[in-house]
């Protein structure tokens, strides 16, 4: 189980990095994301901000990976202590999509950071 669950979020952080690369090189999804604030392209900023957002998620990727067994003999605190911060990350997210002001935004990233922190907390409970 712990296998399956690393490669869902592998395969979800793919899918959102693309979102978030899109976003970055001045997509129209604005509305996706942040409340649907800004309609359309981000400000440059917020677009800088995606690009950081990529970085981070790839970062749990590795942590969740190592979690999961996808990475072997990784220093237990990766695995054990640093997967709490995830899980709490992902619980916060839950919360903030699903009660996002943008119906887009509601509708499209709620359920899928819902799925994501339950897995989490199944993977946390293996």
């Amino acid at each position: 189980m712990a296998t399956i669950i690393g490669v869902y979020f592998i395969i979800i952080s793919i899918c959102v990095s693309i979102f978030q690369l899109a976003l970055a090189l001045k997509a129209p999804l604005g509305s996706y994301t942040l409340g649907g604030k800004h309609e359309g392209v981000l400000p440059k900023p917020l677009r800088i901000a995606a690009l950081i957002q990529i970085g981070i998620l790839w970062g749990f990727v590795y942590i969740v990976s190592s979690a999961s067994n996808l990475i072997k003999n990784q220093p237990t605190f990766v695995s054990n202590v640093l997967i709490w911060f995830v899980v709490v990350f992902f619980f916060f997210g839950t919360i903030m999509n699903l009660s996002s002001s943008s119906k887009k935004e509601r509708n499209l990233f709620g359920p899928i950071n819902l799925i994501t922190f339950v897995l989490l907390i199944v993977l946390v409970s293996i």
